[in-house]
């Protein structure tokens, strides 16, 4: 398995912020440059499922395996002998709004699927949680 973890305390966003991002995946678009297009069909809740298209890649399916309002929510999208796991997760802390995302991959071809996926997901999370916390603020 192959686990990779990112962090930030913040004052800017509320966990409500964040969830209301998060849990409206038609949108995502519009405030993640590296998704093309997502389509979510009935709620965002556990259980349900939606098509992801990273630009300049194949669309996938990724299904929501827990979710847990205003807390947190884990998603899986699956690869050839292997899973791809996204735990999202927003945490009050004196300091702040604790957001902490964690890839992890399993899998026979975990390792591959590490290298060619999740290692480039992994590198953008800094970037991505600024813009994912810009945009809740707006909310």
């Amino acid at each position: 398995m192959w686990t990779k973890s990112y962090s930030v305390t913040t004052r800017d966003v509320t966990k409500e912020q964040m969830w209301k991002l998060f849990a409206d995946v038609n949108n995502w678009p519009s405030w993640d440059e590296g998704i093309e297009l997502t389509e979510l069909k009935g709620k965002f809740e556990q259980g349900n499922s939606f098509i992801l298209k990273p630009k300049g890649g194949p669309k996938l399916k990724v299904k929501l395996l827990e979710t847990v309002t205003n807390k947190s929510f884990l998603d899986v999208t699956p690869f050839p002998l292997a899973k791809m796991y996204d735990n999202h997760t927003f945490e009050e802390t004196p300091e702040g709004l604790k957001i902490t995302n964690t890839i992890s991959v399993k899998g026979m071809l975990a390792f591959v699927w590490a290298k060619l996926v999740a290692s480039d997901i992994v590198k953008a999370l800094p970037g991505d949680v600024k813009k994912q916390i810009e945009a809740a603020a707006k909310l």
